[in-house]
C-alpha cells in the first residue's frame, strides 16, 4: 500500500528549497506519495515574527542554509528579489506582497492538480539555484513551469480570475500545518507525527519504514 506523506511548504524558505532533492529522491525510490501543500512564510503568517524573534535568528538562518547547500551539493543564491517584500532595517513587511502571493496561490493551483512537488520544484530552482537575477522579470518562470508541464499564462490567468479558491486552499494548509504540531517549513506530517526541517528526513524515511514502506 503506497504511504503518504504532507509537506508543508514555503517558497521563501531556503530550508524548503533544500530540503526538495531528497523528497524527489524519497519519491522515486519508495511506495511514497508527497503531497506538497504550500503555505505563507513566517513573515505574512506570524505579523511582527522578525521584530520578536533574536537578532542571531536570520543570521544563523543565512549561516546555515549556506553550509548545508555545500555539503549536500546544492546550487543555492537567496533569491533576488526577496519574494516577501520587507525592510531589511526594521523588518516591517508591507501590506502588498506580490510576489509570494502569487507564487503561494500558483502551488496551491498545482496542488489542487496533484502535481505540486513537480512544479515547486521547477519553480523554487528559479528562484534559489543562483542561476537567476530578477526571476519575476522575463519569462523564467514561466520556461522552469514549462518543462515541469504546466502552462504558466492559463494559471496565472484561472487564479486572477478566481484567487479566493486558491487562498483557501492556502488557508486549509495553514489550519492542518498547525494541527500537525509545527509550525516552522518545511514540515513533513505523517500520521499526525511533525517531522520538521530537511534533516529530520531520514528520521521520516524511519517511521515510514516502521509502517510498512517499501521499494519501489
Amino acid at each position: 500500500m503506497t504511504l503518504s506523506v504532507d509537506l508543508f511548504f514555503s517558497f521563501r524558505s531556503p530550508f524548503s528549497y533544500l530540503a526538495l532533492p531528497k523528497t524527489l529522491k524519497l519519491v522515486a525510490e519508495y511506495d511514497l506519495a508527497v503531497n506538497l501543500r504550500p503555505v505563507y512564510p513566517l513573515a505574512v503568517r506570524v505579523p511582527g515574527f522578525f521584530k520578536k524573534a533574536s537578532p542571531n535568528f536570520i543570521r544563523y538562518v543565512v549561516l546555515d542554509s549556506t553550509r548545508v547547500a555545500q555539503h549536500e551539493g546544492i546550487p543555492f543564491r537567496f533569491p533576488r528579489p526577496d519574494p516577501i517584500v520587507q525592510d531589511k532595517v526594521t523588518f516591517d513587511v508591507a501590506a502588498e506582497q506580490p510576489y509570494i502571493h502569487r507564487l503561494t496561490r500558483l502551488g496551491a493551483m498545482a496542488q489542487l492538480e496533484g502535481r505540486a512537488l513537480a512544479f515547486t520544484d521547477a519553480i523554487a530552482r528559479v528562484l534559489w539555484d543562483g542561476s537567476v537575477a530578477g526571476w519575476n522579470e522575463g519569462d523564467h518562470l514561466a520556461r522552469a513551469a514549462g518543462k515541469a508541464g504546466f502552462d504558466l499564462t492559463a494559471m496565472d490567468a484561472a487564479i486572477s480570475a478566481d484567487p479566493d479558491r486558491y487562498e483557501q486552499v492556502i488557508a486549509e494548509n495553514e489550519k492542518d500545518h498547525a494541527v500537525s504540531g509545527h509550525w516552522g517549513v518545511p514540515t513533513f506530517a505523517f500520521e499526525n507525527e511533525p517531522f520538521f526541517g530537511q534533516d529530520r528526513i531520514d528520521l521520516l524515511v524511519w517511521r515510514l519504514q516502521s509502517k510498512g514502506l517499501t521499494k519501489r
